[in-house]
């Protein structure tokens, strides 16, 4: 069982800057990003495959979010710039050790969860 914490939340106008957090007890292969607006399904943000190996992003933040790990402190972090209103969102972190087939920005293969922490963008 991997515990995830996220940490980082909070209100920015646009155009400004936010990180993102996320503490796990053990390591896992896959450490994603998963964000869920008002209305909307939870999509797939950015993850990272074995610390950096592999970073993954969808379209709509590529240029703008940045997700790293530090593996001394099994910690995962989405750096967000030019921030957009679209962005609000719940982001969860999640992690699992295989996809099974599925690409990362599926939700289905992920065992462990975070508790989410609210991103508010305002124009």
């Amino acid at each position: 069982q991997v515990q995830l914490v996220e940490s980082g939340g909070g209100s920015v106008q646009a155009g400004g800057s936010l990180t993102l957090s996320c503490a796990a007890s053990g390591y896992t292969n896959y450490m994603t990003w998963f964000r869920q607006a008002p209305g909307k399904e939870r999509e797939g943000v950015a993850a990272d495959y074995r610390s950096s190996l592999y970073t993954y992003y969808t379209d709509s933040v590529k240029g703008r979010f940045t997700i790293s790990r530090d593996n001394t402190k099994n910690t995962v972090y989405l750096q967000m710039k030019s921030l957009k209103p679209e962005d609000t969102a719940v982001y969860y972190c999640a992690a699992t050790q295989l996809l099974y087939g599925d690409p990362w920005y599926n939700s289905g293969p992920y065992l462990y969860w975070g508790q989410g922490t609210q991103v508010t963008v305002s124009s």
